[in-house]
């Protein structure tokens, strides 16, 4: 058995909160508090009852303080909705809004905090790191051993808006601070600065699962049925030349469209009516069991190296084949996978390392203390 170890978890995003960096901190959080680990996670304020978590799972969740920065809602009307738009758009890059609130907050909770083995702090949003570099200090050390774990690096995104130059000063003060900086694979690596590739430990995001081992082909539907689940990014992760192609198709298909960016498919919409069916993001366990009776899954490529979309763990659990459509995509591509042919199928390797109980043994051996 392990020697008990305290450990302190700070997430933006967690359970029940539907997103990659959610998931992350959640199925972490789960595994080291069934190896018997005193576990506790620091998460935003929201309407939730974690007091559940504690007698499921014995984990202590501590809120965050609410926010008392006021957010700039959407509007029905077409042109406050773009004034909205643009007002949100400038001040993240101006400032972080609203996220940089948790440079405070999280300094605030973390200057209460000591003598933890391990702190794990989860991004994005980034400014987690921030706070707790602004609390961690020479004669205040939180924890033995502190890794921030990170899912893509600060100053290479997919966004079509460039961080701001100063966020750099930020960036590299921040970065100096922590003990280890995780990463969900060696690609991202080339996103951080030469200066802190040294500290970088590869742990890609986990999931507990157990894999089918059987020959079952899978489903083979009425009607070729397939599925994405995600968002998507002009310029990269578009879904443009896809919809176009399905538009134009002449046969029979069922597309379940998982998203909350359905701004960008809406002039696709009426051409595949009866085709199509869009929703919001759905729980992954309800997804998990809905994915599996798909032909095949659909994966829209980053078409960049630094960054690989954990969606992709779940599609390989599923066992369903994976159409990966990158910027090269013609269209024959999708024929031959509605046609049964999945020969050109995205291979993920090694899923094993996605394994929780694996992830987590990462985590633990990066304690310098063990």
């Amino acid at each position: 058995m392990e020697d008990k170890k305290k450990i302190l978890i700070v997430a933006a995003a967690f359970h029940p909160v539907i997103s990659p960096r959610s998931f992350r901190a959640f199925e972490l959080s789960k595994e080291l508090s069934r190896r018997g680990h005193d576990v506790r996670v620091v998460t935003r304020h929201r309407d939730y009852d974690y007091q559940t978590l504690d007698r499921d799972w014995g984990i202590k969740v501590e809120m965050m303080s609410r926010s008392r920065l006021p957010a700039f809602d959407s509007h029905r009307n077409r042109a406050f909705n773009l004034i909205s738009r643009i007002i949100n758009r400038v001040l993240v890059l101006l400032i972080e809004y609203p996220n940089i609130e948790l440079v405070f907050k999280v300094n605030r909770v973390l200057k209460k905090k000591s003598d933890y083995d391990l702190l794990i702090t989860i991004a994005v949003p980034y400014p987690v790191h921030w706070g707790a570099a602004l609390a961690r200090k020479g004669s205040h050390r939180i924890a033995r051993t502190w890794v921030a774990d990170c899912g893509d690096p600060y100053f290479n995104t997919l966004d079509s808006f460039k961080r701001l130059f100063y966020f750099r000063f930020v960036d590299k003060w921040y970065s100096k601070k922590p003990d280890y900086i995780t990463i969900p694979h060696e690609g991202a690596r080339e996103g951080y600065h030469p200066a802190v590739r040294q500290k970088i430990r590869i742990i890609p995001q986990g999931f507990n699962f157990s894999l089918d081992e059987t020959s079952d082909p899978g489903p083979v539907n009425e009607v070729p049925t397939f599925a994405y689940a995600g968002g998507f990014i002009p310029g990269s992760r578009d879904p443009g030349p896809l919809f176009q192609y399905l538009s134009g198709l002449d046969m029979p298909f069922r597309f379940l469209l998982f998203t909350k960016h359905t701004h960008m498919i809406e002039k696709y919409i009426p051409a595949l009516e009866g085709k199509l069916e869009v929703s919001d993001y759905i729980p992954r366990e309800q997804l998990m069991e809905l994915l599996p009776t798909m032909d095949f899954l659909i994966n829209l490529d980053n078409n960049a190296a630094v960054f690989s979309p954990s969606k992709l763990i779940d599609y390989a659990i599923t066992g369903r084949p994976i159409l990966n459509i990158n910027k090269n995509f013609t269209g024959n591509e999708l024929l031959a996978f509605l046609n049964e042919d999945y020969s050109d199928r995205m291979i993920i390797k090694d899923i094993s390392r996605y394994q929780i109980s694996n992830v987590a043994t990462s985590f633990l051996e990066l304690d310098v203390g063990k």
